[in-house]
């Protein structure tokens, strides 16, 4: 007969290991792919452009890492803010964006990325915080030139550590790498395994167990070693 301790001992187990599991998720999560592309991400326009133009790049169908690397090239050719990204001539968006090596998709993009940005200029003057007063800021999102589901999902697991109302934001991708690391597939029960902060990089570590078998692994064997 199982008992109410059994029960209980086995609750504080369950949650030891999630914690474990959780802290060698981490370890190896040092950074989210928004400071990989060097953003740092506040509640200010350019930070907030910036993961937006991330969020674009990442919805394709091409490596992650090189849509980090495109991004820091549009960054790095000073294509930070709508104003600027508008301005730039088409072949200028295209040639940062084969520099990052998106090329696959670099001509339709750097069109997208011009629409997007003429956009955020007449809706919002190119302030994203203006999109979060919107009755629906996920719906108006997807309005951007290549923001679909996904996109609006990349950029608001990113931004719910500076927009607290989206927190905790665990999309389906993350949920396939909780389900895989064996973690609770809710928001809410993940949210009580780290601070607030870290939101975003648990969601983001999450992405990454889910598209890399190898390295859910080896945070499964890093917690059970523990």
């Amino acid at each position: 007969m199982t008992t109410k301790t059994d029960r209980t001992s086995g609750g504080k187990a369950t949650a030891a290991r999630d914690e474990a599991v959780v802290r060698a998720l981490l370890d190896r999560q040092q950074r989210t792919y928004t400071a990989q592309a060097g953003i740092r991400l506040r509640n200010t326009p350019a930070p907030l452009y910036q993961t937006l133009v991330l969020a674009i790049l990442l919805s394709a169908r091409i490596r992650a890492d090189i849509a980090v690397a495109a991004a820091r090239a549009l960054f790095d050719a000073g294509l930070r803010d709508p104003r600027s990204m508008a301005n730039a001539s088409w072949q200028e968006r295209v040639d940062a964006l084969g520099e990052g090596g998106y090329r696959r998709y670099d001509e339709r993009t750097s069109t997208m990325l011009g629409k997007g940005a003429e956009l955020l200029l007449e809706r919002y003057d190119g302030d994203l915080r203006r999109l979060r007063e919107e009755p629906d800021p996920k719906k108006a999102l997807m309005d951007v030139p290549g923001i679909g589901p996904t996109g609006a999902d990349i950029f608001l697991r990113d931004v719910q550590g500076v927009w607290p109302e989206f927190a905790p934001y665990i999309d389906r991708k993350a949920l396939d790498g909780a389900r895989r690391l064996g973690l609770p597939a809710s928001p809410q029960k993940l949210s009580g395994l780290v601070a607030g902060r870290e939101m975003p990089r648990l969601a983001d570590g999450l992405v990454h167990a889910a598209l890399d078998k190898p390295l859910a692994d080896e945070v499964l064997a890093a917690a059970k070693a523990a």
